[in-house]
Protein backbone atom coordinates (compact mmCIF):
# COMPACT_ATOMS: atom_id res chain seq x y z
CA UNK A 1 0.00 0.00 0.00
CA UNK A 2 1.27 3.33 -0.45
CA UNK A 3 1.37 6.56 2.10
CA UNK A 4 -0.77 9.36 3.04
CA UNK A 5 -0.67 12.79 4.87
CA UNK A 6 -1.20 12.63 8.60
CA UNK A 7 -2.44 15.30 11.37
CA UNK A 8 -5.94 16.33 12.76
CA UNK A 9 -7.04 19.43 11.89
CA UNK A 10 -5.18 22.39 11.24
CA UNK A 11 -2.19 20.65 11.78
CA UNK A 12 1.07 19.05 9.70
CA UNK A 13 -0.03 16.81 6.78
CA UNK A 14 2.57 14.45 7.94
CA UNK A 15 3.89 12.12 5.00
CA UNK A 16 2.20 8.70 5.83
CA UNK A 17 3.36 5.40 4.41
CA UNK A 18 2.06 2.81 2.83
CA UNK A 19 -0.28 0.67 5.54
CA UNK A 20 0.46 -2.46 6.94
CA UNK A 21 -2.87 -4.54 6.94
CA UNK A 22 -3.12 -8.10 8.19
CA UNK A 23 -3.17 -9.26 4.52
CA UNK A 24 -1.24 -7.39 2.59
CA UNK A 25 -0.73 -3.54 1.53
CA UNK A 26 1.35 -0.53 3.17
CA UNK A 27 0.55 2.53 5.69
CA UNK A 28 0.90 5.92 6.42
CA UNK A 29 1.98 6.59 10.65
CA UNK A 30 0.40 9.25 11.97
CA UNK A 31 2.97 11.47 14.44
CA UNK A 32 1.74 10.41 18.33
CA UNK A 33 -0.77 13.10 20.00
CA UNK A 34 0.86 13.93 23.38
CA UNK A 35 -1.14 14.79 25.84
CA UNK A 36 -4.42 14.25 23.53
CA UNK A 37 -7.41 12.87 25.67
CA UNK A 38 -9.31 9.90 24.45
CA UNK A 39 -12.59 9.44 23.82
CA UNK A 40 -15.26 8.06 25.79
CA UNK A 41 -16.38 4.30 25.04
CA UNK A 42 -19.89 6.15 24.30
CA UNK A 43 -19.17 8.60 21.92
CA UNK A 44 -16.50 6.16 20.08
CA UNK A 45 -19.49 3.67 19.64
CA UNK A 46 -22.15 6.24 18.31
CA UNK A 47 -19.81 8.86 16.13
CA UNK A 48 -16.51 6.98 14.95
CA UNK A 49 -17.79 4.99 12.49
CA UNK A 50 -20.13 7.18 11.57
CA UNK A 51 -17.64 9.69 11.14
CA UNK A 52 -15.60 8.15 8.64
CA UNK A 53 -17.87 7.57 5.95
CA UNK A 54 -19.68 10.64 6.26
CA UNK A 55 -16.18 12.57 6.26
CA UNK A 56 -14.96 10.51 3.04
CA UNK A 57 -18.46 11.52 1.90
CA UNK A 58 -17.68 15.08 2.19
CA UNK A 59 -14.09 14.79 0.85
CA UNK A 60 -15.18 12.74 -2.39
CA UNK A 61 -18.12 15.51 -3.19
CA UNK A 62 -16.10 18.74 -2.36
CA UNK A 63 -12.32 18.72 -2.13
CA UNK A 64 -10.98 20.00 -5.37
CA UNK A 65 -7.64 17.85 -5.22
CA UNK A 66 -9.81 14.58 -4.78
CA UNK A 67 -12.80 15.83 -7.41
CA UNK A 68 -9.76 16.36 -9.77
CA UNK A 69 -7.97 12.55 -9.18
CA UNK A 70 -11.37 11.07 -9.29
CA UNK A 71 -11.55 12.76 -13.11
CA UNK A 72 -8.45 11.57 -13.84
CA UNK A 73 -8.65 7.80 -12.85
CA UNK A 74 -12.43 7.68 -14.83
CA UNK A 75 -10.15 9.00 -17.66
CA UNK A 76 -7.55 6.21 -17.42
CA UNK A 77 -10.26 3.75 -17.02
CA UNK A 78 -9.96 3.17 -13.55
CA UNK A 79 -12.77 4.70 -12.28
CA UNK A 80 -13.28 4.51 -8.31
CA UNK A 81 -16.72 3.76 -6.50
CA UNK A 82 -16.66 4.87 -3.07
CA UNK A 83 -18.72 1.54 -1.52
CA UNK A 84 -15.67 -0.85 -3.41
CA UNK A 85 -12.53 1.22 -3.33
CA UNK A 86 -13.00 2.96 -0.05
CA UNK A 87 -12.86 1.28 3.71
CA UNK A 88 -13.12 2.54 6.99
CA UNK A 89 -11.19 0.57 9.56
CA UNK A 90 -9.51 0.37 12.92
CA UNK A 91 -5.92 0.28 12.46
CA UNK A 92 -2.67 -0.71 14.53
CA UNK A 93 -0.48 2.37 16.00
CA UNK A 94 -0.35 5.61 14.53
CA UNK A 95 -1.89 5.14 11.26
CA UNK A 96 -3.99 7.59 9.01
CA UNK A 97 -4.61 5.40 6.30
CA UNK A 98 -2.85 3.64 3.53
CA UNK A 99 -3.14 2.27 -0.18
CA UNK A 100 -3.81 -1.64 -0.68
CA UNK A 101 -2.60 -2.42 -4.60
CA UNK A 102 -3.70 -6.05 -3.65
CA UNK A 103 -7.27 -5.05 -3.64
CA UNK A 104 -7.26 -1.47 -5.50
CA UNK A 105 -8.35 -0.07 -2.02
CA UNK A 106 -8.07 3.26 -0.23
CA UNK A 107 -7.71 2.20 3.67
CA UNK A 108 -8.87 4.81 6.24
CA UNK A 109 -8.25 4.80 9.68
CA UNK A 110 -11.11 5.46 11.62
CA UNK A 111 -9.77 5.42 15.07
CA UNK A 112 -6.90 7.83 14.00
CA UNK A 113 -8.32 10.43 11.36
CA UNK A 114 -9.91 13.31 14.05
CA UNK A 115 -10.88 15.74 11.25
CA UNK A 116 -12.48 16.67 8.02
CA UNK A 117 -9.17 18.31 6.72
CA UNK A 118 -7.07 15.16 7.89
CA UNK A 119 -9.21 13.33 5.77
CA UNK A 120 -9.22 14.99 3.39
CA UNK A 121 -5.54 15.11 2.88
CA UNK A 122 -5.21 11.28 4.14
CA UNK A 123 -7.59 10.37 0.69
CA UNK A 124 -5.89 12.84 -1.87
CA UNK A 125 -2.02 11.25 -0.35
CA UNK A 126 -3.77 7.80 -1.21
CA UNK A 127 -5.51 8.62 -4.51
CA UNK A 128 -2.17 9.93 -6.09
CA UNK A 129 -0.78 6.30 -5.15
CA UNK A 130 -4.33 4.70 -6.71
CA UNK A 131 -3.23 7.10 -9.66
CA UNK A 132 -0.10 5.87 -9.71
CA UNK A 133 -1.17 2.29 -10.12
CA UNK A 134 -3.95 2.64 -12.53
CA UNK A 135 -1.43 4.30 -15.05
CA UNK A 136 2.05 2.77 -14.61
CA UNK A 137 3.50 -0.70 -13.86
CA UNK A 138 4.52 0.30 -10.03
CA UNK A 139 6.60 -2.54 -8.21
CA UNK A 140 5.22 -1.45 -5.08
CA UNK A 141 7.12 -4.32 -3.14
CA UNK A 142 9.81 -5.11 -4.95
CA UNK A 143 11.70 -2.22 -6.61
CA UNK A 144 11.94 1.05 -3.92
CA UNK A 145 12.94 3.42 -6.49
CA UNK A 146 9.08 2.52 -7.89
CA UNK A 147 7.95 3.64 -4.22
CA UNK A 148 10.39 6.33 -3.85
CA UNK A 149 8.50 8.04 -6.89
CA UNK A 150 5.22 7.80 -5.89
CA UNK A 151 5.57 9.06 -2.60
CA UNK A 152 7.61 12.22 -4.04
CA UNK A 153 4.76 12.68 -6.23
CA UNK A 154 2.35 11.88 -3.60
CA UNK A 155 3.82 14.80 -0.98
CA UNK A 156 4.31 17.18 -3.54
CA UNK A 157 0.92 17.04 -5.16
CA UNK A 158 -0.92 16.33 -2.10
CA UNK A 159 -0.66 19.39 -0.13
CA UNK A 160 1.54 17.38 2.41
CA UNK A 161 4.01 20.32 1.87
CA UNK A 162 1.85 23.34 1.48
CA UNK A 163 3.48 26.84 3.23
CA UNK A 164 0.72 26.33 6.52
CA UNK A 165 1.72 22.45 7.38
CA UNK A 166 5.44 23.42 7.01
CA UNK A 167 5.03 26.46 9.56
CA UNK A 168 3.17 24.37 11.71
CA UNK A 169 6.21 21.61 11.85
CA UNK A 170 8.25 24.29 12.39
CA UNK A 171 10.09 23.28 9.61
CA UNK A 172 10.08 26.19 7.26
CA UNK A 173 12.99 27.24 4.82
CA UNK A 174 13.02 30.35 2.98
CA UNK A 175 14.93 28.74 0.03
CA UNK A 176 13.62 25.32 -1.77
CA UNK A 177 11.19 24.63 1.17
CA UNK A 178 8.56 22.65 -0.86
CA UNK A 179 11.60 20.54 -2.48
CA UNK A 180 12.91 19.94 0.94
CA UNK A 181 10.02 18.88 2.42
CA UNK A 182 9.30 16.85 -0.68
CA UNK A 183 12.38 14.68 -0.08
CA UNK A 184 12.08 14.11 3.88
CA UNK A 185 8.03 13.40 3.56
CA UNK A 186 9.16 10.79 1.08
CA UNK A 187 12.40 8.80 3.10
CA UNK A 188 10.28 9.05 6.36
CA UNK A 189 7.02 7.28 4.45
CA UNK A 190 9.43 4.53 2.75
CA UNK A 191 11.32 4.00 5.88
CA UNK A 192 7.82 3.37 7.76
CA UNK A 193 7.05 0.47 5.32
CA UNK A 194 10.36 -0.61 4.64
CA UNK A 195 13.26 -2.40 6.64
CA UNK A 196 16.10 -0.65 4.99
CA UNK A 197 18.29 2.13 6.65
CA UNK A 198 18.01 5.81 6.28
CA UNK A 199 20.34 6.04 3.57
CA UNK A 200 19.15 3.26 1.38
CA UNK A 201 15.96 5.19 1.49
CA UNK A 202 17.55 8.69 0.69
CA UNK A 203 19.21 7.39 -2.34
CA UNK A 204 16.36 5.98 -3.53
CA UNK A 205 14.92 9.14 -3.50
CA UNK A 206 17.77 10.62 -4.86
CA UNK A 207 17.26 8.57 -7.66
CA UNK A 208 14.33 9.15 -9.46
CA UNK A 209 13.81 12.43 -7.28
CA UNK A 210 13.90 15.02 -10.89
CA UNK A 211 11.71 12.88 -13.07
CA UNK A 212 9.30 12.10 -10.13
CA UNK A 213 9.51 15.97 -8.42
CA UNK A 214 8.82 17.37 -12.30
CA UNK A 215 5.65 14.57 -12.93
CA UNK A 216 2.73 16.84 -11.99
CA UNK A 217 -0.05 14.36 -13.71
CA UNK A 218 -2.67 14.76 -13.23
CA UNK A 219 -2.44 18.51 -11.43
CA UNK A 220 -0.21 20.00 -14.63
CA UNK A 221 1.07 22.08 -11.56
CA UNK A 222 1.98 21.68 -7.97
CA UNK A 223 -1.62 22.85 -6.28
CA UNK A 224 -0.64 24.55 -3.10
CA UNK A 225 -3.69 26.03 -2.34
CA UNK A 226 -7.22 24.92 -2.57
CA UNK A 227 -7.54 27.50 -4.93
CA UNK A 228 -4.83 26.10 -7.34
CA UNK A 229 -6.06 22.46 -6.87
CA UNK A 230 -9.54 24.37 -8.15
CA UNK A 231 -7.63 25.75 -11.11
CA UNK A 232 -6.25 22.79 -11.95
CA UNK A 233 -9.22 20.81 -12.14
CA UNK A 234 -10.67 23.31 -14.55
CA UNK A 235 -7.67 23.22 -16.39
CA UNK A 236 -7.83 19.23 -16.86
CA UNK A 237 -11.49 19.27 -18.04
CA UNK A 238 -10.95 21.61 -20.60
CA UNK A 239 -7.99 19.84 -21.81
CA UNK A 240 -9.97 16.49 -21.91
CA UNK A 241 -13.15 18.30 -23.33
CA UNK A 242 -10.98 20.11 -26.19
CA UNK A 243 -9.14 16.07 -27.28
CA UNK A 244 -12.56 14.95 -27.05
CA UNK A 245 -13.76 17.40 -29.65
CA UNK A 246 -10.89 16.73 -32.39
Amino acid sequence: MAAAPGGGGSGPAAGEPLLQRHDSGQGSPEPPAHGKPQPGFLSSLFTRDRSCPLMLLKTLETNPYVKLLLDAMKHSGCAVNEGRHFSCEDCDGNVSGGFDASTSQVVLCQNNIRSQAHMSRVVTHELIHAFDHCRAHVHWFTDVRHLACSEIRAASLSGDCSLVNEIFRLHFRLKRHHQTCVRDRAVLSILAVRNISREEAQKAVDDVFESCFNDREPFGRIPHTKMYAQYAHRDFQSRHRYYSNI
